[in-house]
């Protein structure tokens, strides 16, 4: 399992827009290939950032299977008008689980 971690910061006065956009683009995720988890925070220091958390089958469902695809180019339309800038985007695997 791959988690993609994308830091997006909004721009002012656009957090509401972004989250609604964000919500209603969580259906194409829900449908991707290889898509197991979605979720995103909301930083309390940073209003104005957002981490993506996505869980991914494996690396290629999300850089090939989505980002390759029609859903992709859709979720960028609901949300990236909102952007401050481009979004910071990386991979990670699980190396140690503690509780």
């Amino acid at each position: 399992m791959i988690l993609e971690i994308a830091q997006i910061d909004v721009k002012a006065g656009m957090e509401a827009q972004f989250e609604a956009g964000i919500a209603e683009a969580a259906k194409l995720f829900r449908r991707a290939k290889g898509c197991r988890s979605f979720a995103v925070r909301r930083s309390l220091e940073k209003p104005q950032r957002y981490r993506l958390l996505i869980e991914w089958e494996t690396l290629e469902d999300h850089t090939i299977g989505f980002t390759q695809s029609q859903d992709w180019k859709d979720y960028r339309a609901m949300v990236s008008p909102c952007f401050e800038a481009p979004p910071s985007v990386e991979h990670t695997e699980l190396t140690l689980q503690a509780f």
